[in-house]
């Protein structure tokens, strides 16, 4: 088994195909993508392919060291991970190809009109993890 991150993008990644931004999506909308995403990781659970998923807040900032003594730095000149991370989950499979056949699954999650939204996942695995399968 291979550890995989399906990390969710708000940008960056080439534009889905219904890529209506969710802060304009009606509740029910939003409800029925979060059921979804619930959905698919209770069937993962199942299977035993499911390890983890988080939704990230928009609040967030950049931290660095700034040497012995001095307080950290925040933000900076890069794009915040806040506008970028939508969120990930994070998968056990047997093989690369069940990596990318599971986040094309969840790239169908509804979003506006109810409609599978098609976006872009970035399929990662851990690493130090030698992925089986072809890749």
């Amino acid at each position: 088994m291979a550890k995989y991150l399906l990390l969710k993008h708000y940008r960056g990644a080439p534009e889905a195909v219904n890529c209506v931004p969710m802060d304009q999506w009606a509740p029910d909308e939003v409800k029925a993508h979060v059921q979804y995403m619930n959905d698919f990781a209770a069937r993962l659970e199942k299977t035993g392919e499911f390890v983890d998923a988080q939704a990230l807040s928009v609040e967030g900032a950049w931290v660095r060291y700034d040497g012995e003594g001095r307080p950290p730095v925040t933000d900076g000149p890069f794009a915040e991970t806040k506008d970028l991370i939508a969120g990930w989950m994070v998968i056990d499979v047997e093989t690369y190809e069940r990596a990318v056949e599971l986040a094309g699954e969840l790239s169908a999650a509804p979003g506006a009109d109810g409609k599978p939204i098609h976006e872009w996942l970035e399929v990662r695995p851990f690493y130090g993890v030698r992925p089986t399968g072809t890749e």
